[in-house]
């Protein structure tokens, strides 16, 4: 399906406590601009060929278990490597244990707010050709993949052994899939994708399509809204908005 007639990821949204601190402290990670947006509130502007924006909504709800997805950011170097991961404690975040084994180069880390970031090592043959933020890496089956590869319009770029990861033809981080066994849902992502339709497009066309690829409509009391809350195939929740 030509790219055209596919939605846009827009960005990738975090729930937060304290958007504003929250803001600041991926800012600082990234480099990223922060700009106060009217229409989408705390925003984060990529200054590479990322390709979304992030976006900070205001939560009451703590984080409760493990999120569904995580960053994954790139290295040079060894000493690069040791350059983010010091930056990074230096803003706010702390080290965290997910059962990572002694020989693995990574770092895992977690924001103020606890979400888990991955600092990867140098020479990582499958992100090599990616930019600082790597990889979006999803807690998702081979069918979450294949239904994220048609909504976007993004083609597959691994899909073996039941892991699955797709990547926008104009670049950017590939958004990965890593198959079962999943782990438990502890209620609504605190992570998830806002979509838009092309300009012009029409939303519950959009939203149609998204149904027959196997999305759900949820209501997560979003209440009325000019948006339409969906999930995908693993239950996932992602938001699409009304076209500008």
């Amino acid at each position: 399906m030509p790219i055209a007639m596919t939605s846009h990821l827009i960005a990738l949204c975090f729930d937060a406590n304290d958007p504003r601190l929250l803001a600041h402290f991926w800012a600082g990670v990234l480099g990223w601009e922060m700009a106060d947006d009217p229409n989408e509130g705390i925003v984060l502007l990529p200054g590479d060929d990322t390709g979304f924006r992030i976006r900070f909504l205001a939560a009451q709800e703590p984080k409760a278990g493990q999120n569904q997805m995580h960053m994954d950011l790139t290295s040079t170097s060894l000493k690069d490597q040791q350059q983010t991961v010091a930056r990074s404690l230096g803003l706010g975040a702390r080290h965290i244990d997910v059962g990572q084994r002694p020989e693995e180069g990574h770092v895992v880390l977690a924001d103020p707010e606890g979400n888990e970031f991955c600092v990867i090592e140098p020479g990582n043959n499958f992100l090599a050709d990616c930019g600082f933020i790597g990889a979006l890496a999803c807690d998702g089956s081979q069918d979450a993949g294949y239904f994220w590869s048609e909504a976007l319009g993004w083609p597959l770029v691994w899909d073996q052994d039941q892991e699955t990861a797709i990547r926008s033809p104009r670049g950017g981080p590939k958004i990965t899939w890593g198959g079962p066994p999943l782990n438990p849902k502890t209620g609504k992502n605190r992570l998830h994708f806002d979509l838009a339709p092309p300009a012009g497009g029409d939303l519950q066309a959009e939203v149609g399509r998204l149904v027959s690829l196997g999305a759900t409509r949820v209501d997560i009391g979003q209440g009325e809204v000019s948006w339409v809350v969906m999930a995908d195939p693993d239950g996932h929740e992602f938001c699409v908005l009304t076209p500008r």
